[in-house]
């Protein structure tokens, strides 16, 4: 759906977004973000019509292009929406999917137009799943060591081999892989990337049991599975390039920019449970000024987001700004997860049962799922290298001299 408020100015906008909001989101949904990462099928009726609501006007995709279904909306109109959003503690339930946060966004930098009218508006409406073929047991970190095989067959191509931590490969209708086509040449020049339908009894996902009690990961085997030409994104055997850009975008979705709900300050979770003073300030020093350092990042972390999309803008995409929003995101979120089971102290504990409220239990498991933040969309540590190379343009140790 196009821009309605193309014309309008953004307060005429505000109150139009406002208006809608306030007729399509219900409100037992308010300050309920995470559910929307929890209830991946989405059987929940109002997070399902709630879902259904946003994906047809457009904003769960405010920014994307109206002739494929997003919003179709201004920057400048995209931040009100969200603004407003936030002021009743809406949020949007399409961004904790692969889909939205990079499948989409890498089809649109390098899909065909044919492409583009198959796979974006079904995303953007929230009709299919997708996941993300990266990793295998032989290659994580050094990713272009991936040695899943896929041939061409003539009118197809063929697909063998095996990913890992495949999020979300079992409830998946797509997934956007890295394959080898080429295997006589350098590691990063035979690769490409398949857009491979997920329905056929050739693929396996296999989940795996975490810690922290959910499952989104898989391992994934393709045996003589079947991806379609058409089913190319960007030249063959210049997946590398195509890969790294969505890397990219999975980073600029893990920093902040998600469009969640309200989240509760600390501060005010901290009051609950911890004494106070007279003036009704946290009585342990030591814990208040832990807590005042916390804010202070996160608040930093704000600023420096409110930066890096300044930057995007105007390089008309992610940047590798994105690898310092998503270590400082790892350090704000972690650091709160921390800081929020010491406040809860024995309450801090919970697992299950009637002794614990749900925020509670919910609590422990996602500071323990949190823990895999450091790793996923790329280590800290090769965030680091790459703020060193090509932020910082520091010499690169790792070559000989």
């Amino acid at each position: 759906m196009a821009d309605f408020g193309a014309d309008l100015d953004l307060e005429e906008f505000r109150t139009e977004a406002r208006a809608w909001l306030e007729a399509n989101f219900p409100a037992s949904l308010k300050g309920k973000g995470n559910l929307a990462a929890t209830e991946v099928t989405t059987t929940h009726a109002e997070l399902k019509a709630w879902r259904k609501a946003i994906g047809l006007k457009g904003w769960a995709t405010p920014t994307w292009p109206a002739e494929y279904g997003g919003g179709g909306l201004s920057p400048q109109r995209a931040r009100v929406l969200a603004q407003e959003m936030g002021k009743i503690g809406a949020f949007n339930p399409m961004m904790f999917g692969m889909g939205v946060t990079m499948i989409g966004p890498t089809i649109l930098d390098y899909g065909t137009e044919e492409q583009k009218k198959q796979h974006i508006p079904p995303i953007v409406r929230g009709d299919v799943q997708w996941c993300v073929g990266y990793s295998e047991p032989g290659a994580g970190s050094d990713l272009a060591s991936l040695q899943m095989k896929c041939e061409d067959a003539g009118d197809h191509y063929v697909i063998n081999g095996q990913k890992t931590w495949t999020s979300g490969a079992q409830y998946s209708d797509w997934c956007g892989a890295l394959v080898r086509t080429d295997f006589s040449a350098k590691k990063h020049e035979g690769i490409s990337f398949m857009l491979i339908d997920m329905h056929q009894k050739a693929i396996d996902p296999r989940p795996i049991a975490l810690i922290a009690g959910a499952s989104p990961f898989c391992e994934t085997f393709f045996t003589d599975a079947r991806a379609e030409k058409h089913g190319l994104l960007g030249p063959l055997n210049g997946g590398w390039t195509v890969g790294k850009r969505l890397l990219q975008h999975e980073r600029a979705s893990q920093t902040g920019t998600g469009g969640g709900g309200r989240t509760v300050p600390l501060n005010e979770i901290a009051k609950r449970y911890v004494e106070v003073d007279e003036d009704g300030r946290i009585a342990d020093l030591d814990l208040r000024t832990r807590l005042t350092r916390h804010l202070m990042d996160a608040r930093i972390h704000g600023l420096t987001l409110a930066r890096v999309m300044a930057e995007s803008k105007e390089a008309s995409g992610a940047t590798n700004g994105a690898s310092v929003l998503k270590n400082s995101a790892t350090v704000v979120s972690q650091g709160r997860a921390e800081l929020t089971l010491e406040i809860m102290g024995h309450q801090g504990l919970g697992w299950t049962g009637g002794d614990f409220t749900q925020e509670e239990i919910e609590t422990v498991r996602g500071w323990l799922s949190g823990k895999a933040m450091s790793i996923y969309g790329g280590s800290v540590e090769i965030q680091n290298n790459i703020i060193s190379k090509r932020i910082l343009n520091l010499p690169d140790t790792t070559q000989s001299t």
